[in-house]
């Protein structure tokens, strides 16, 4: 055989092999669905915001190196089963749930995909763990506490509203919060000598007819509770403005719309640290060996504004105490 027809036929024969691909060496993206609460992103946008920075601190970022399937229910209870199925099927790595509502439906859909729940009030109540120590299954994440703050969301309204006397309880009863929610505050209320009432919400033009009712029968303050009316925030504040009552509520986020002040965990924290916790499973972690975390950080936030609007005095050592102050 010549030289040349050799080296052609060499070539040729090079060409046929199969090359290592880059394809065949790389590593799965990691895929994470979000199973939200609200209608969309812009709903979620402070607490969507603070779970993107929370994964490009620990390196990950979308579409780099992780896929997040976000997932809006719009406060509907079938679209939550809906969805966390959807998750599900979808055969994502982890699911994140931000409510216990969530959860609930993604623990229903799947007993193998690893979920963290980003706030429940009582996980264990709730059937989602078997402990806070050891949870067991295939859910982890964090507990919300909400219940065993009543008693201090009470002191603080009576600092600025000194007659405190009865309370409007503003809730969504379809919410699966707001049981243990008003039984909780009902016997916080009844040691601080508060008289309560709920008033249900369960659709947004229903929010101004019950500040209005509250403002007309005389109540001194309200406090508005779960997700559902956070998603309402702009227009329960504009209520509470409109009709002058000093309303109160356990999330930070809702308080620039208008509320007087706000008293609970810090949110935007549990968004970071249920994102720790979906990093360690990804990692190999078993969410049964995780325990459930329980809120460290707590955030008293006082609209100035709102309470010079209502023609009230906020004691200059409360503000000294607060950890935001909007004025």
């Amino acid at each position: 055989m010549r030289r040349r027809e050799f080296i052609m036929l060499l070539g040729g024969t090079a060409a046929a092999w199969p090359l290592p691909s880059h394809a065949q060496h790389r590593k799965a993206m990691p895929r994470v669905g979000v199973l939200w609460h609200a209608a969309n992103a812009k709903e979620e946008a402070e607490y969507l915001g603070a779970l993107t920075k929370a994964f490009q601190e620990l390196g990950y970022f979308e579409g780099k190196n992780i896929e997040l399937h976000h997932r809006f229910p719009a406060e509907r209870p079938e679209r939550f089963r809906a969805l966390a199925e959807e998750l599900a099927e979808s055969k994502v790595d982890v699911i994140v749930a931000v409510t216990g509502l969530g959860a609930k439906e993604a623990k229903r859909a799947t007993a193998t995909i690893p979920i963290v729940i980003v706030a429940d009030n009582d996980p264990v109540g709730n059937g989602l763990v078997e402990s806070l120590a050891h949870p067991g299954g295939n859910v982890t994440g964090l507990s919300l506490m909400v219940t065993d703050l009543a008693g201090k969301r009470f002191a603080l309204l009576k600092e600025i509203v000194p007659k405190l006397a009865r309370v409007a309880f503003v809730l969504d009863p379809r919410d699966a919060i707001s049981k243990s929610a008003v039984i909780a505050n009902g016997r916080a209320a009844k040691a601080a000598g508060i008289l309560i009432q709920t008033f249900d919400v369960t659709t947004p033009d229903e929010i101004e007819k019950a500040f209005s009712d509250i403002a007309r029968d005389g109540f001194d303050a309200a406090y508005v509770v779960g997700p559902p009316l956070y998603n309402e925030r702009v227009q329960v504040g504009a209520s509470t403005i409109a009709h002058k009552v000093p309303t109160i509520t356990g999330n930070a986020e809702q308080v620039p719309y208008g509320l007087l002040l706000s008293y609970g965990p810090d949110f935007l924290d549990h968004f970071r640290r249920a994102v720790g916790y979906v990093d360690k499973i990804l990692k190999g972690a078993k969410p049964g060996d995780l325990p459930i975390q329980q809120p460290t950080r707590f955030k008293l936030v006082i609209n100035l504004k709102t309470a010079k609007a209502l023609g009230l005095s906020v004691p200059p050592s409360l503000l000294a105490t607060a950890d935001e102050v909007i004025e």
